[in-house]
């Protein structure tokens, strides 16, 4: 039974050496499925599979292997962690040109004034640069929230408050570093919203696999 072989396009030049011949005979290498997942990181928590003896990290959590997290979320932080292996979806989501944003909710020390709150609307300098504007306004204490173990060292002669931030950008503690250079240190760190993707009704430590991507 006669088969039909694809054309191969030359450029004129034959390939002689069998090393060439046989690589151009290989079967394409298969991709495996895309995986996704999101996960609620709990406090103290490392964002990655490997660690020191007696740390958390998300092997402890997440049985899915090859997937990587997709964006700086600090073990003293929690809230919206993604996790895949597709190159293209972790650049979209963490590169600042794709300008996906990113929404924490952190409780500070002290209560800001509209103008520490303008500062971080409209960028500040820190030590790695100027920030991209931010959106920044203070909300009540999110109803969805869990209790943080071990609780927050709070002074009771200084008020804390919730504030609501939105970022386009993701250096290293940078949330932490926007609220100390405007006076009001957070004490809490929770990401909430990552580009189209939410923690929704995930607890901490749960985690869920997303196909439509």
């Amino acid at each position: 039974m006669a088969v039909n072989t694809p054309k191969i396009r030359t450029t004129g030049k034959k390939h002689s050496h069998p090393a060439a011949q046989r690589h151009l005979n290989k079967p394409a290498r298969k991709r495996g499925p895309r995986k996704m997942v999101l996960f609620n990181k709990p406090f103290d928590v490392l964002p990655q599979f490997t660690g020191e003896a007696g740390q958390n990290t998300l092997k402890d959590y997440i049985p899915i292997k090859d997937i990587y997290a997709a964006g700086r979320l600090d073990r003293d932080s929690e809230g919206l962690l993604i996790l895949t292996n597709d190159g293209v979806l972790q650049a979209r989501l963490t590169q600042p040109d794709h300008k996906a944003e990113k929404v924490y909710y952190a409780q500070v020390e002290g209560i800001p004034d509209d103008d520490a709150l303008n500062q971080l609307r409209k960028g500040i300098t820190l030590n790695d640069g100027p920030t991209r504007p931010a959106g920044a306004e203070i909300v009540a204490e999110p109803e969805w929230l869990w209790p943080r173990n071990p609780p927050i060292r709070e002074r009771k002669s200084i008020p804390v408050t919730w504030l609501k931030l939105t970022l386009r950008e993701g250096r290293n503690r940078q949330v932490r570093r926007m609220t100390a250079h405007i006076g009001h240190p957070t004490l809490r760190l929770i990401r909430w919203q990552v580009g189209d993707y939410t923690l929704d009704a995930l607890k901490p430590g749960d985690w869920r696999s997303i196909n439509d991507i």
